[in-house]
């Protein structure tokens, strides 16, 4: 019998403006003139589905707080984007990434980046060598979901240990000193900012008004993947020390990316990039695990103004939300559009504006 809907409660915010965080230069926030507008509320509780379809129409959570930007109104206009895992095409550079990791994890320090056997796992490179296969041509085929768990100490042969233990697990959202050590060295090493308290690590990263609902499997439920939609905090550890955290939000059609900290020291690993990918497989699995609505990798907003932030298109295939009607176009179509104007609108590209707005957008959170 399927499960009684949660009740939802939202509290709506009065929609202002304030300074923006991706065209304002390091410290001067305070000092630009108000130029970012959003609509906003605070959620007591939301359920899985509610919060769904508030995404799908262009809102976003960091912790009970809820944010909508204006996007005609504001400086740089922010589309949501999503990647479709089912059909995730990776690029050469990020096999490279995932399997110098997984090599780094398995063999450790001892072979270098020109080793002619980078980009193989230890299964892979020894069947190239049963097979006869000389250097630098291997039999190993990526595939994104195998490669991923490659290196991880419960998806490895025991019979065949690896230099380093590396252990990838998921719990729903917490505090825990850990935890919050991770989050401060982050701040402090990659953000330059050493004044964070527990009480702001547990406002926007540990707090969620998303309520659990079970993910009904149809053939039971694989032991690493989750038992509920709802908030978690997947969990890095490498030798025992916890070296990176993903923020995400399971939802009935997607994995959602709220934020991700690592430590410092591992940062040439590019964690984050990697991170990316093992949420593309985690939205994967439980696809085929039988949860046939679970599709997408959402990434939060897409913001084409701001370089830093195009990273986003590196994944794809990816879709960003028409701001207006909110249907979904493939990223290299918007690219022509955001290319030529400020603000953009997919499915009727003569709405599009070359400057800001000064006309308040449509704030409804869910329209049916």
């Amino acid at each position: 019998m399927p499960t009684a809907e949660p009740l939802t409660t939202i509290c709506p915010l009065h929609p202002h403006n304030g300074t923006c965080g991706y065209c304002s230069p390091p410290g001067e926030r305070s000092k630009q003139k108000s130029n970012y507008h959003k609509a906003e509320c605070l959620a007591t509780q939301l359920s899985c589905r509610v919060y769904q379809g508030m995404i799908d129409r262009g809102w976003r959570r960091s912790g009970t707080y809820c944010y909508m930007p204006d996007l005609k109104r504001s400086c740089c206009p922010q589309y949501t984007i999503k990647l479709d895992a089912l059909q995730f095409k990776q690029s050469k550079s990020q096999r490279k990434l995932l399997n110098r990791f997984n090599r780094f994890v398995i063999h450790g320090d001892n072979r270098g980046a020109d080793d002619p056997m980078e980009g193989t796992s230890k299964e892979a490179s020894k069947a190239a060598q049963k097979s006869g296969k000389g250097k630098g041509n291997t039999a190993h085929v990526f595939e994104l979901t195998k490669d991923i768990h490659a290196s991880e100490v419960n998806f490895l042969d025991a019979n065949s240990p690896a230099a380093h233990n590396f252990e990838v697990t998921l719990e729903p959202s917490s505090f825990t000193e850990e935890k919050f050590a991770l989050y401060k060295s982050y701040q402090k090493e990659i953000h330059h900012d050493d004044d964070k308290a527990p009480s702001s690590f547990k406002r926007f990263l540990v707090q969620s008004p998303l309520i659990p609902q079970p993910i009904e499997y149809p053939s039971g439920r694989p032991s690493h993947l989750p038992e509920n939609y709802g908030s978690y905090h997947q969990l890095y550890r490498l030798d025992g020390e916890l070296i990176a955290v993903g923020v995400i939000d399971i939802l009935p059609h997607c994995v959602s990316s709220v934020y991700f900290m690592y430590e410092k020291k591992w940062e040439k690993f590019s964690l984050g990039k990697l991170s990316a990918l093992r949420e593309t497989s985690l939205a994967k699995e439980i696809h085929e695990a039988g949860v046939q609505a679970m599709q997408y990798l959402y990434m939060g907003f897409y913001i084409h103004s701001c370089p830093k932030m195009r990273y986003k298109g590196d994944y794809g295939p990816s879709y960003l939300a028409d701001p207006e009607e909110y249907s979904w176009f493939p990223l290299e179509r918007c690219r022509e559009l955001l290319d030529q104007y400020h603000y953009a609108c997919f499915a009727h590209p003569e709405r599009s504006l070359k400057e800001p707005s000064s006309a308040p957008g449509d704030y409804s959170p869910i329209r049916h």
